[in-house]
């Protein structure tokens, strides 16, 4: 079969060189890709956002099964433009991507179906936003409602700092559009996992569950980012923890999207907190996580086009899994996630003995050269966390990263829990 993937980032990457090794694929096409996607599949010039020009593609090549990648075409009805049109589409629709694109949506969906979350209000105005956390205190957690590249979020530790976002948000429209409205939740004390399900409808293939990095420096520090580091699987938490998530998370939320005349098809992100009283969501994504997927993809032995079409009809299937922890280090841009400059070669980072996902780069003049926030994931395999951290750093060590930095300690919790 030809396979399209809609997108040009790190998940798309892994996406694309997936279905390069699946048997039951013919042809990837990644609509516009990147400079490492080339290497797994033809990049078609067309933007992620010009609806009409990608059906036309997938019409006239005969495309089997596409997969949309980011949010940003979800929440602008991508999905169903290809239903409309015959097309078999991988991604929730516009009214389900809602679980993403609002956080307001999600939190009243959460508290309607009595799913565990965190505490909260939602405010459009920063006044009352203000009273309110001066009433809470600190720690709390400051949201933009809307779309914000996985850097709406501000866990404050001081009254100051989550006055200070709110404000941002709210009164210097920080966020455009997606920050006209907040939502100020308790602050939940735990320890953070990703578990993405493939979903349609009630039917839902759980992946393995991951952990992801957040902030842009080591133990933890500086602003969140969209992801700096991420490892699969999570071997130290509870074993009953998926078992427990799925139960009282996973199937309650699908079931309650039916209710509410949104059924989900396509990939349900949770985000997740293990705290004392159990998993909780911290949010929820309508599509692959950034930068789980390159790793949980990277252990993934069933072919994953055959899974998905198999769902589109309603079956699903246990997933084959290497045995192997992957850990995958992210090689940011020096200023992420605040400005950065583009252009800046990464051949010699190339050169690493890691396997490197692209996440923001492009081909000038016959070099690769950054284009993006965060360039490259590097991928390291092994029998452990410890050995699949010391495959990559040692990979990394090597090489010169002058105009880019990358976190230290991807994995290192794990370490210190196993």
């Amino acid at each position: 079969m030809n396979v399209l993937v809609v997108g040009s980032g790190g998940r798309e990457h892994a996406l694309c060189y997936k279905f390069y090794l699946d048997a039951s694929v013919e042809k990837v096409y990644c609509a516009p890709g990147n400079a490492g996607i080339a290497a797994h599949a033809e990049c078609v010039d067309i933007k992620e956002t010009d609806q009409q020009e990608l059906v036309a593609f997938a019409k006239s090549n005969d495309i089997a099964l596409t997969v949309i990648g980011p949010e940003q075409p979800l929440a602008e009805g991508l999905t169903d433009l290809f239903l409309a049109e015959g097309l078999k589409v991988f991604g929730p629709t516009q009214k389900a991507s809602a679980i993403e694109g609002s956080k307001a949506f999600a939190k009243e969906l959460m508290k309607k179906y009595s799913i565990p979350t965190a505490g909260y209000e939602t405010f459009t105005s920063f006044q009352e936003a203000s009273a309110y956390i001066k009433k809470k205190g600190a720690p709390i957690v400051i949201k933009a409602d809307g779309l914000a590249a996985g850097k709406g979020v501000v866990v404050a530790t001081t009254e100051a700092e989550a006055l200070e976002a709110a404000e941002d948000m709210l009164e210097h429209n920080r966020f455009g559009a997606s920050s006209a409205k907040i939502v100020v939740e308790d602050f939940l004390d735990g320890e953070e996992f990703s578990f993405m399900c493939l979903v349609n409808g009630e039917a839902i293939i759980p992946l393995a569950l991951a952990q992801d990095h957040k902030r842009a420096y080591d133990n933890d520090q500086g602003p969140n980012t969209g992801g700096m580091g991420a490892y699969s699987p999570v071997a130290h938490l509870p074993s009953s923890t998926e078992e427990q998530a799925m139960d009282e998370i996973i199937k309650p939320v699908v079931q309650a999207m039916i209710k509410e005349g949104a059924p989900f098809t396509g990939v349900l992100y949770a985000g997740l907190i293990l705290t004392q009283e159990g998993p909780k969501v911290i949010e929820f994504n309508a599509r692959f996580g950034d930068p789980e997927t390159q790793v949980v993809l990277h252990r993934m032995e069933s072919d994953l086009a055959q899974l998905l079409l198999n769902l589109l009809e309603g079956k699903t299937a246990e997933v084959k899994w290497s045995k192997d922890t992957v850990v995958g280090v992210v090689l940011a841009s020096e200023g992420y996630p605040g400005s950065y400059e583009k252009g800046h070669s990464v051949e010699s980072v190339l050169e690493a003995e890691a396997f490197f996902y692209h996440a923001g780069t492009k081909t000038k003049n016959t070099e690769i050269v950054a284009n993006g926030g965060r360039v490259l994931l590097a991928a390291g395999k092994g029998s452990s966390v410890e050995e699949a951290r010391n495959h990559v750093y040692h990979a990394l060590q090597q090489i010169n990263t002058e105009h880019f930095f990358y976190r230290k300690d991807i994995g290192s919790k794990a370490l210190k829990r196993s």
